[in-house]
């Protein structure tokens, strides 16, 4: 999972980082069936395996461009990855500090017994509007996106003038 996250950040070609982000995306699937969660496991493969890596794929063949593909990484770039890297260790030294230094209890009180069918009735009884707003500030947002990486191409008549 994360060595699909690293390689698809590492890789030039969006298609393919395109196509390792749904790995890695199966993955968090995958964990949170070990988890004992099986609702949200099915619920990331629909939406973020499913839907999400559709519209990322869409977004990317819409707004690609040939030639950034072979074009060499920046030294800025690496600057900036260098220091993603960086910050990125010093927030997991951070959370893992405050996880070590956490006093758990012994024991747990026991989890209450809900069914898929019971999370999915609550879901879109009490929260589909919540669900319905989610999915149109994502759908205005990959247009939004969209518009922005868009270039504009010299139509044929200014190429002849």
């Amino acid at each position: 999972m994360l060595g699909s996250a690293a390689v698809a950040l590492l890789l030039r070609n969006l298609i393919h980082s395109a196509l390792l982000l749904v790995a890695s995306w199966a993955g968090v699937a995958a964990f949170y069936l070990w988890a004992g969660a099986e609702f949200v496991a099915f619920a990331q493969i629909l939406v973020y395996v499913g839907a999400i890596s559709m519209v990322v794929l869409f977004a990317v063949l819409l707004t690609r461009q040939g030639a950034e593909i072979s074009r060499p990484v920046e030294a800025d770039s690496r600057w900036r990855a260098f220091s993603a890297i960086t910050v990125g260790a010093c927030l997991a030294a951070v959370l893992g500090s405050a996880i070590l230094s956490t006093k758990l209890p012994a024991a747990t009180p026991a989890a209450p017994t809900l069914s898929v069918k019971d999370t999915g009735l609550e879901l879109m009884n009490h929260h589909g509007a919540a669900l319905l707003i989610v999915g149109l500030i994502l759908t205005v947002a990959l247009l939004g996106a969209t518009v922005l990486a868009a270039t504009d191409k010299p139509s044929k008549t200014e190429d002849a003038a």
